[in-house]
């Protein structure tokens, strides 16, 4: 058993998720009634969600504890590539929206859930949450109220604590990232679960009654994932950005498709910033920081279901309306965490800019509730995937004008 073991780990992760992943289907199609099997995925879902708010709480206060001064520059670089990408997605999904107008068969009911009335709300909902009760954010899973309490502890504790406790604290973290990475060793598992889950229940039908919608909704993520992204980092890096976009997609957004939460894949993004050997005291601050703000298909998701909206309701839709929309949905998008429901529920707001109804806005979400078994996974992968990317882009882009080597 233990050499089975020690063959198996010493098959490459991806590979192994790979085959975890066909696994998953063959018995998805075979076996759609042994339930017992999706019951991985869960344990693997459950173990990253439990995990990762500690782990980001100990990584920042960690890291800001001991850092170096000059990490300031890269924090904005990356806040600035976060922000751009959310906005030129949401720009892509409007010109997108225009050539390929899609009208919906409205759902008969909706949510129950109230949407956030405005901008305003959906912002007081995120300030809110900064300035939650540490211990509260923590058992939340609150990632904002988490970075920020992490952020006071962490420069207090740089500025008054002594070596022994900076030591300790390193320890610590240590330790809990060596947790995650035996968390990980299971995605094989986890994504077989997952993946079986997926398959045994949900049909196709989902595929013939909103296939347009759903077609205008990935072809915007893929475009924005595959051409706006790495245009963005090819002109911070000035050069062939593709194998690292590649391998974010490869190591960070394919389990994030499957385990669809950003949060669940925080250790994992965590993970692959330590193997592409980027500065720890950086990303265990951007990455959950990403996880919060860098938002693309969020911002997708909430534009192009507006404007179908409009187009079935026959309301004429102006480019500086359109634009003006790629800017609140770039906004709403990046407060999304602060509302349940996340980007689907954002939509109402939206909505309210073309003068839509809340009855009828609400019956597009309940719209975007039955597509979400295929949005929320591409919505995920994007999302996930570009948190690792730009935190990378922002930190080779630096290494570029030390001179130093960069390898992908």
């Amino acid at each position: 058993m233990k050499e089975l073991l020690r063959k198996w780990n010493s098959i490459s992760l991806i590979l192994r998720i790979l085959i975890g992943l066909i696994i998953g289907v063959i018995l998805g199609l075979l076996l759609p009634q042994a339930t017992g099997i999706a019951i991985l995925g869960d344990i693997f879902v459950g173990a990253l969600k439990a995990i990762a708010p500690v782990l980001v709480f100990v990584l920042v206060i960690s890291s800001l504890a001991q850092a170096n001064s000059g990490i300031g520059k890269k924090f904005r670089t990356v806040i600035i590539l976060y922000m751009v990408s959310t906005f030129l997605a949401a720009v892509v999904a409007v010109f997108a929206s225009f050539l390929f107008p899609v009208t919906l068969k409205l759902a008969s009911s909706a949510t129950d859930t109230a949407p956030p009335s405005g901008i305003v709300e959906v912002l007081t909902s995120l300030l809110n949450n900064i300035v939650d009760n540490p211990v509260n954010a923590l058992i939340n899973a609150n990632y904002i109220g988490i970075l920020a309490w992490s952020v006071v502890l962490g420069l207090a504790l740089k500025r008054h604590s002594s070596d022994n406790t900076k030591r300790m604290l390193r320890d610590i973290s240590d330790a809990v990232s060596q947790g995650v990475r035996w968390i990980i060793n299971l995605a094989p598992l986890g994504v077989l679960g997952l993946v079986y889950q997926s398959i045994s229940s949900n049909g196709l039908s989902i595929f013939s009654d909103y296939g347009k919608l759903l077609l205008v909704l990935v072809g915007c993520m893929l475009a924005v994932a595959l051409i706006v992204d790495p245009l963005i980092a090819a002109i911070c890096l000035r050069r062939n950005p593709y194998p690292l976009v590649l391998r974010c997609f490869r190591e960070s957004g394919l389990t994030a498709f499957f385990t669809r939460s950003s949060a669940a894949n925080i250790p994992i993004n965590m993970a692959l910033c330590e193997r592409l050997g980027l500065d720890k005291d950086v990303y265990s601050v951007s990455i959950p920081l990403g996880a919060t703000i860098n938002m693309d298909g969020a911002a997708i998701t909430i534009t192009v279901m507006t404007m179908a909206a409009a187009h079935t309701m026959g309301v004429a839709t102006d480019i500086p309306t359109a634009i003006i929309l790629s800017v609140l949905s770039a906004l709403a998008a990046c407060g999304a965490s602060g509302v349940a429901g996340g980007s689907l529920l954002l939509i109402p707001m939206a909505c309210s800019l073309f003068g839509i109804s809340s009855d009828i806005a609400m019956q597009v979400v309940g719209v975007g509730f039955i597509v979400g078994v295929v949005q929320d996974s591409f919505e995920t992968a994007i999302n996930s995937s570009g948190d690792v990317l730009f935190a990378a882009t922002a930190e080779f882009r630096q290494w570029i004008k030390e001179g130093r080597e960069v390898k992908f």
